[in-house]
């Protein structure tokens, strides 16, 4: 059954105190929920490449073991995404989290059911895939329980977030992917960030 809480409600909840986490966002509404949330030049959201926002979410929490990482990114996205989930199994960063906002449709094509509309439990493929913390959130007293678990757990965290279906207004990131690399890259490595390949 689709979720009720507001998908919005849920991004503020989660970035709310954020400290210096690293959010990743997969494209489409993810990255607008961030963006909605404050753009931030710890935020890294994706213009494209569907299906990646987990594995550059683990790339990150390997790169930075000291700094907590965040993916927020979509039923649809993580659909197209699943083998990452048997990597950061195997991995087990410890500063990773992964939410997905599942509302159970395609939204910015048209709304079209994804599988979650039919059964398919991305919380039960995450533990299925090893990540023993995988729990399925469907009212905001979870969303807080979560929040503070992204910034306390000591193994790879999965989070299935039921949303309401439905589009929100765009509040769009920076359109320029090398904007938006480069001052993701100097918020991580440092000013002299720029120069390093």
């Amino acid at each position: 059954m689709p979720g009720t809480i507001d998908r919005r409600d849920v991004v503020r909840g989660l970035l709310a105190d954020r400290g210096d986490l690293l959010v990743a966002a997969g494209l489409g509404a993810s990255a607008w929920d961030i963006t909605a949330a404050g753009d931030r030049a710890e935020n890294l959201p994706l213009w494209g490449g569907m299906g990646g926002a987990a594995m550059l979410g683990l790339g990150l929490a390997l790169a930075q073991p000291k700094r907590r990482v965040l993916v927020i990114t979509g039923d649809g996205e993580m659909l197209m995404g699943l083998g990452a989930l048997c990597t950061i199994a195997v991995t087990k960063p410890a500063n990773l989290a992964v939410v997905v906002l599942d509302n159970e449709h395609y939204s910015e094509t048209g709304g079209q059911e994804t599988a979650t509309r039919h059964g398919v439990d991305l919380a039960a493929m995450a533990r299925g895939a090893g990540i023993a913390d995988a729990r399925v959130v469907t009212e905001m007293g979870g969303v807080e329980r979560l929040r503070a678990d992204i910034h306390a757990a000591s193994a790879p965290l999965f989070a299935v977030v039921k949303v309401a279906p439905g589009n929100h207004p765009l509040v769009l990131p920076p359109r320029e992917g090398a904007h938006l690399t480069a001052r993701f890259r100097e918020t991580v490595l440092g000013p002299s960030a720029h120069h390093q390949l």
